[in-house]
């Protein structure tokens, strides 16, 4: 009985450690949030004192301290870790605060994240500078960029959009006001067009003006031409529809100059340099401009097409230098952006502020999108794998970059959403004329127009 008893549990704990092996595998969340978490708080717990010591993190206590122990007890006086804060336990990982002795920088603790990751058995440890003196640890259990779920909490308004995930398991936002511009580059299948797609989606629900240039016959935009206030499907089109955008930025201007003329003693905040400052009822909705691979907007075959290209690249560097305080904003995706595409290339990639870098075919691809604002980051870029599609490194001139990954999203659902809120498209007469044509959709069930004439023998 005794040896049954024991092949029993023997084989009931088999089974669990399977079944364990096998959630931390295909449900990696699940493994956290019943095993991972509660083993990883115990080994913090437990190690906190030792790890920070191996770590480097220790320094020696006050005098009045050290003191007070050899006065009280016998004990040797030992260096003392950052002041630990409460654990917070996420759906993702772990959350804890450390107050940094004096003399420590947040510096000192991100470069022992490697350390910590492996002392408590994490997926990865970032480090974040919440105010002087203190720094908060974010522990991620898992790796969320393999299967994305994005935050029920993000944060969402007409120039905010949640479009990716964050490997820290934070939500990557496209804010317009913080960073007006943004160049996207990625090959073939890397995820670029996913990502347009969750940025166009997530803007169509606020009362933005959406503009694109699809050079490739509209193959990318036209799905959500519902919501579109203007298209363009060739270069043709699109030196017709630039000019017309600059001249609306011009417009603007005057707007804002006409505000700005008023009388001595006005209050300070009816005095404006943006739109932004105008009141509610008197500033124009912002406009989003969308190119899809903009080489096709320098690649020239004939003089006259040479002329061409050179009006449409100085209407987008003039859009790109003026357009944030009227309000006009830009997002280019290509697949390559040098000096090879010709002259005016390198100016407005100069221009574009955020940077959006997927997986590329060659290191000179990563240059060109990150090299200028954080070298380190190019080789990050460069070993994005193919069987990952959507992951991206992100940076901007401030010269911080992370990895993030984009949601998938069915192109089914993304024109759904732009049909269902193609209402909320403001009207700008002056882009009136490129208003893509919607046809009728079809009713469900419904036979064919014509009726079919019989055959006859």
């Amino acid at each position: 009985m005794t040896d049954l008893v024991t092949w029993a549990e023997l084989g009931g704990l088999l089974a669990a450690i399977s079944g364990a092996a096998y959630a931390r595998q295909a449900h990696p969340a699940a493994y956290w949030s019943t095993v991972g978490l509660p083993v990883s708080v115990a080994r913090l717990l437990a190690s906190y004192t030792s790890t920070m010591d191996a770590c480097g993190l220790t320094v020696e206590p006050p005098r009045w301290r050290a003191l007070a122990v050899k006065a009280t007890t016998r004990r040797e006086v030992r260096p003392v870790p950052p002041r630990r804060g409460m654990i917070r336990p996420t759906s993702t990982g772990l959350r804890l605060r450390l107050r940094l002795a004096p003399g420590q920088e947040p510096a000192d603790v991100a470069a022992s994240a490697e350390r910590l990751r492996h002392a408590w058995g994490v997926h990865a440890v970032y480090v974040r500078d919440v105010k002087p003196g203190v720094v908060e640890l974010r522990l991620v259990g898992f790796d969320v960029l393999r299967k994305v779920r994005m935050p029920r909490r993000t944060e969402a308004g007409p120039l905010r959009v949640s479009v990716a995930l964050r490997e820290d398991a934070t939500a990557f936002v496209r804010d317009y006001r913080a960073v007006p511009h943004e160049l996207v580059l990625g090959a073939t299948l890397s995820g670029k067009s996913m990502f347009l797609r969750n940025l166009l989606v997530g803007l169509a629900a606020h009362p933005v003006v959406l503009v694109g240039i699809d050079c490739k016959r509209g193959v990318e935009l036209a799905p959500f031409a519902p919501r579109l206030s203007a298209l363009a499907t060739d270069p043709e089109q699109a030196a017709e529809l630039l000019p017309v955008l600059v001249k609306e930025m011009e417009d603007r201007y005057d707007l804002i100059k006409a505000r700005q003329g008023v009388a001595p003693g006005t209050p300070d905040e009816l005095i404006t340099s943006d739109v932004w400052g105008l009141p509610e009822d008197e500033r124009p909705a912002p406009i989003v401009l969308f190119v899809d691979e903009v080489a096709e907007l320098f690649l020239v075959a004939t003089r006259k097409e040479e002329e061409r290209r050179d009006e449409m690249v100085t209407q987008l560097i003039r859009l790109a230098q003026l357009g944030r305080a009227a309000g006009i904003y830009l997002e280019v995706c290509g697949q390559r952006f040098g000096a090879e595409l010709g002259k005016g290339a390198t100016m407005l990639r100069a221009q574009l502020t955020g940077r959006v870098c997927h997986r590329v075919n060659d290191e000179a691809s990563a240059k060109m999108a990150l090299g200028d604002i954080a070298p380190e980051a190019v080789l990050a870029a460069c070993a994005i794998a193919a069987e990952l599609p959507g992951l991206a490194v992100v940076g901007d001139t401030s010269g911080g970059w992370s990895r993030i990954r984009t949601p998938y999203l069915s192109l089914a659902d993304a024109a759904a959403t732009c049909r269902e809120t193609a209402h909320l498209a403001p009207d700008v007469p002056a882009i009136a004329p490129f208003r893509p044509h919607v046809p009728p959709v079809p009713v469900k069930g419904s036979g064919p127009l014509a009726t079919p004439r019989p055959i006859t023998e």
